[in-house]
């Protein structure tokens, strides 16, 4: 592991989707690095009116443009080549703070969601046109991610909406976002909906409250598939269809399985092209370590310095994750609230309610558990390498983990700590991992307008047809 000399950052610090560049926003500028040099590749200076009220950062698919947005304007950057610079500004009597805002499916579109879900304005700066969504069922920076996917390769916008307590599911066109089709799915509180990795299905699921549901829609909106839960129960999970329901969904990456976690201790594996049952990881509550399995537990030595590196001690014998503390029954939950698949497929990461310290990795072709990796403290992120197979990346809670990552590998000999707390003065926080840098420098180059602010709603006539699944029927 090699460190940079420290750098300046903020709360507004962000890599690019392709890994190769990372932005941060300054009080009156934007300094683009290349992350491999660290060298600065452009420097953006913000508009006088902008410098300080800035709500989000984020970047384009294509990690060649930069969007700022504060509460009434939007402005994209050129993030390396070129000075291109797009302004949208937004009436003054309607401008409220977003709660949310991200780029859409180019790197010419944006998607401001506001306050209390009452609307998603969809900007394209191709076009100098904002088309507005009534109703969008989920809207908070926490949940919207949810509530929206856009098709692989075609772009189309599915979008989950509720009005007069219904949901309903609605499918844009890739160029106006006009509604090509719209349904009220069998749910009867969706908390979310997502395109599968190829776009062959668009997925749509109950929420956990209700019983098992996961349904699954062909791009023109017929059902193919409703699944209601296992269809064979192991005897030790009798009592499997009294519990929550739903909880969170992965797709592994090459699409050849759709994880199901619920309020069990069960994974549920589909079949990614028939979408049936074809298997189910059952946490165990005791976990007896073998050569195939890995257990390890957090050591942490004490001194009259304080809390020394932490070291894993690579467990002999059956041990039990320790559960959540909680100083109130009502407060105790359980089920499967993360699961996430490697870059590979091959490799799954799971977090129990009930034993957040612990982090499970198992195998999906064997359906077995390759590791188990037990902390003294909730683990609060878990993260996939993007490109490396089988690199995991995590972190914990409380102030003894202050800017301490860990890695694991199944080649490791167990976790490795990573102290960014070393390299820089102060204290750390969760906008990892650089706080100081020297200041920008004199060249900075400034942006010029290139295109005209637009804040008008503009609803074109044409429309681009889906592809109609059954049309063979017909």
């Amino acid at each position: 592991m090699h460190f940079s000399t420290p750098l300046k950052s903020s709360s507004h610090c962000m890599p690019s989707p392709d890994g190769t560049l990372i932005a941060t926003l300054l009080p009156s500028s934007i300094t683009v690095r290349a992350i491999a040099s660290f060298d600065v590749v452009r420097t953006v200076k913000l508009p006088s009116d902008l410098a300080g009220g800035v709500t989000s950062l984020t970047w384009s698919p294509s990690s060649s443009r930069i969007l700022v947005a504060a509460a009434d304007q939007l402005h994209f950057f050129s993030a390396k080549d070129g000075g291109f610079h797009g302004a949208v500004r937004f009436p003054s009597s309607l401008a409220s703070k977003p709660t949310h805002v991200e780029c859409g499916a180019t790197d010419n579109e944006a998607c401001v969601w506001s306050p209390l879900g009452l609307k998603l304005t969809i900007v394209n700066l191709a076009s100098s046109k904002a088309v507005e969504i009534s109703n969008p069922k989920l809207y908070n920076a926490a949940s919207a991610h949810k509530g929206y996917s856009f098709r692989p390769r075609t772009h189309h916008l599915a979008l989950l909406t509720r009005t007069d307590g219904k949901d309903m599911v609605s499918i844009h066109c890739p160029e106006t976002r006009e509604i090509q089709r719209s349904w009220q799915p069998n749910t009867i509180d969706a908390q979310g909906l997502a395109w599968t990795p190829e776009g062959r299905w668009l997925v749509v699921w109950e929420t956990a409250a209700q019983d098992y549901r996961v349904i699954f829609y062909t791009s023109d909106g017929h059902v193919f598939k409703d699944w209601r839960g296992p269809l064979v129960h192991a005897p030790e999970d009798m009592g499997l269809e009294y519990g929550a329901g739903v909880k969170t969904l992965a797709f592994s990456p090459n699409g050849r399985h759709t994880a199901i976690a619920s309020g069990s201790r069960c994974i549920f594996m589909l079949n990614g092209q028939s979408m049936v049952d074809e298997m189910s990881l059952r946490h165990p509550q005791t976990v007896k370590p073998k050569d195939t399995l890995q257990v390890w537990q957090e050591h942490i030595k004490l001194s009259t310095a304080g809390a020394l590196p932490t070291t894993f001690v690579r467990a002999t014998q059956a041990v039990s994750p320790p559960a959540a503390s909680s100083n109130n029954m009502q407060d105790v939950r359980s089920g499967c609230n993360l699961a996430k698949f490697d870059s590979s497929s091959t490799l799954l990461a799971t977090r129990l309610e009930e034993a957040p310290s612990t982090i499970w990795i198992w195998d999906v072709p064997t359906a077995e558990l390759r590791a188990v990796i037990m902390y003294h403290s909730s683990v609060s992120k878990v993260e996939w390498h993007p490109d490396q197979p089988e690199l995991l990346l995590m972190r914990c809670e409380g102030d003894n983990y202050g800017g301490v990552l860990f890695v694991w590998d199944p080649l490791s000999g167990g976790p490795r700590s990573i102290d960014f707390a070393r390299h820089w003065p102060g204290k750390t926080d969760d906008a990892l991992p650089w706080r100081q840098q020297s200041e920008p420098p004199a060249d900075a180059v400034a942006t010029a307008d290139d295109a005209e602010d637009d804040s008008s709603i503009d609803m074109d006539e044409g429309m681009s047809e889906l592809d109609d699944t059954f049309q063979f029927k017909k």
